[in-house]
């Protein structure tokens, strides 16, 4: 992680009101033919949540690529755009690679269409996203907008399990704790500052610990972990509940195979449901990383996964979201939100 770049600061704002849940319809899942776990990723998909046939896009290019070009996925994407039903406000991606178009992160491509201005060389600002703490819940209509999520992992059964946690967190009203990790690498400490304002300001909707240590173990009501390290020890003993969002802040997390500091798919395989991490150097500003309180208070006033987490990231064009997009633990049943009381 190259030396932190001081930025303006942007404030966490807790003013929006309790969003409906996404709905089946409004979400395309993207197929890449040629891959065949993206066939079955979807297939899988599409049945746990209902998603209407007309919204299963299919497309070709070459699978088991970390990244694609500028070209290719220009001509993907025109074809994914002619394929998408008017109604459609999300991306679901059913592969693990490509994660990566050029110098954007494959979900950000998709959200935004392929720009350069959501990329950075070195340690410079990118172009901020109008989906960044807004009360938008039909973010293609309003902002021209597509948030993406991938449906990734380690394996198969990975993502599967990952989807069924994701169907299993809705409506859970779980008791539950956000973990804001305050740990001693300071490059990659630097949402910590956070850390009181959010705790003041959230302990009433969820339990929030600050717990000043690089390893958290053996804690079995976890459903936000936020750290700062390359790699964490020790995840694999605690208990992620359904729909859990956990990521750390380092500068190649979002690489998912290959790299030499921890991928975020670990977070996966350890039981979350959600997580994200750059693709290139991000050069540790907080904006290109998830504002935990952003999360924390859209997530747990019933917003979906795939609102609550992309609303918290102001610069996300270097980013990937993984994850099941619909989880929504504090929705009510037929998908509105359920008012938080202690």
């Amino acid at each position: 992680m190259k030396r932190f770049i001081a930025c303006v600061c942007l404030i966490i704002v807790f003013a929006a009101p309790a969003s409906a849940r996404v709905s089946a319809s409004q979400i395309a899942i993207v197929i890449n033919t040629n891959d065949a776990d993206s066939r079955l990723i979807a297939a899988y998909y599409q049945k746990k949540r209902g998603i209407p046939q007309q919204n299963l896009i299919e497309v070709r290019f070459p699978a088991g690529q970390n990244s694609l070009s500028e070209k290719v996925f220009k001509r993907v994407y025109r074809q994914v755009k002619q394929q998408t039903p008017q109604a459609v406000q999300y991306y679901v991606l059913a592969w693990t690679q490509p994660f990566k178009v050029g110098c954007m992160s494959v979900t950000s491509a998709f959200a935004f269409g392929f720009d350069k201005k959501f990329c950075a060389s070195g340690c410079k600002a990118t172009r901020l996203s109008r989906y960044y703490n807004s009360d938008s819940e039909q973010p293609e209509d309003e902002l021209n907008i597509r948030p993406t999520m991938m449906l990734a992992g380690s394996s198969l059964q990975q993502v599967y399990a990952m989807i069924d946690r994701g169907v299993a967190a809705d409506a859970s009203q779980p008791e539950a704790t956000a973990y804001l990790m305050n740990t001693s690498d300071k490059a990659r400490n630097v949402r910590a500052w956070r850390y009181p304002v959010i705790k003041e300001l959230l302990s009433d909707k969820i339990n929030i610990e600050q717990v000043d240590a690089d390893v958290l173990k053996n804690r079995n009501d976890v459903m936000f972990y936020f750290t700062g390290k390359t790699k964490v020890k020790a995840i694999d003993s605690n208990r992620y509940l359904p729909g859990a969002i956990a990521d750390h802040l380092t500068s190649s997390g979002g690489q998912l195979t290959g790299s030499r500091q921890m991928s975020i798919l670990r977070w996966l395989d350890a039981g979350a449901t959600a997580s994200y991490g750059t693709v290139v150097e991000p050069c540790a500003f907080t904006q290109k990383f998830p504002n935990p309180g952003i999360v924390i208070e859209r997530y747990t006033k019933g917003e979906s996964l795939i609102q609550a987490y992309w609303k918290s990231v102001a610069w996300p064009g270097q980013g990937v979201f993984v994850g099941e997009p619909l989880a929504a633990p504090w929705a009510a049943p037929g998908g509105t939100a359920m008012k938080n009381e202690k």
